[in-house]
């Protein structure tokens, strides 16, 4: 007997959800797909709904409500959620750790059996220390390779960048 997991699974998901809902969401993919709209403007204008929606249920006296009630944005909650976009000088750092990693890994001894171990496990040892090597490597003032890139691209002006 045949059994194919992913049909069987949308299907039973698709049983399983609010036929209302169900109808509501299929129609905005339509729409979506027939309106050739851009992706990105799409989701943004979606957002900006959410947002004022949440302000505007923010904005409302949670006085009437019992002491016992508790508001939840489970549902109709922002669809997305901005992460902390990390210091700049920081990228550059990592970035600059994964070049000298690399470096680091080709130099290290191409037959080196009895210390790092026959086989992928040997190759995965050698890759961390490579890894470590070339973390602490890029911890002080590394090669320059993140101060020059640092240099050539200066952070955005402005209070937030857009993380994403």
């Amino acid at each position: 007997m045949i059994v194919t997991a992913t049909p069987d699974l949308v299907l039973d998901v698709l049983e399983a959800g609010d036929p209302v809902t169900q109808r509501a969401a299929t129609a905005k993919l339509d729409a979506l797909k027939s309106s050739d709209a851009n992706f990105a403007a799409t989701m943004d204008a979606e957002v900006g709904k959410a947002a004022a929606a949440a302000a505007e249920r923010s904005a409302t006296s949670t006085a009437d409500m019992p002491s016992n009630a508790v508001q939840s944005d489970a549902v109709n909650g922002a669809p997305v959620r901005v992460i902390k976009a990390p210091a700049s000088g920081e990228v550059y750092r990592k970035f600059e750790a994964f070049i000298l990693q690399t470096f680091v890994e080709t130099m290290l001894p191409k037959e080196s059996e009895e210390v790092f171990g026959k086989g992928t496990a040997g190759g995965v040892w050698k890759s961390m220390l490579a890894e470590q090597l070339g973390n602490q490597l890029a911890k002080g003032k590394g090669i320059g390779i993140a101060e020059r890139l640092a240099a050539a691209h200066p952070p955005p002006p402005g209070p937030a960048g857009k993380a994403g």
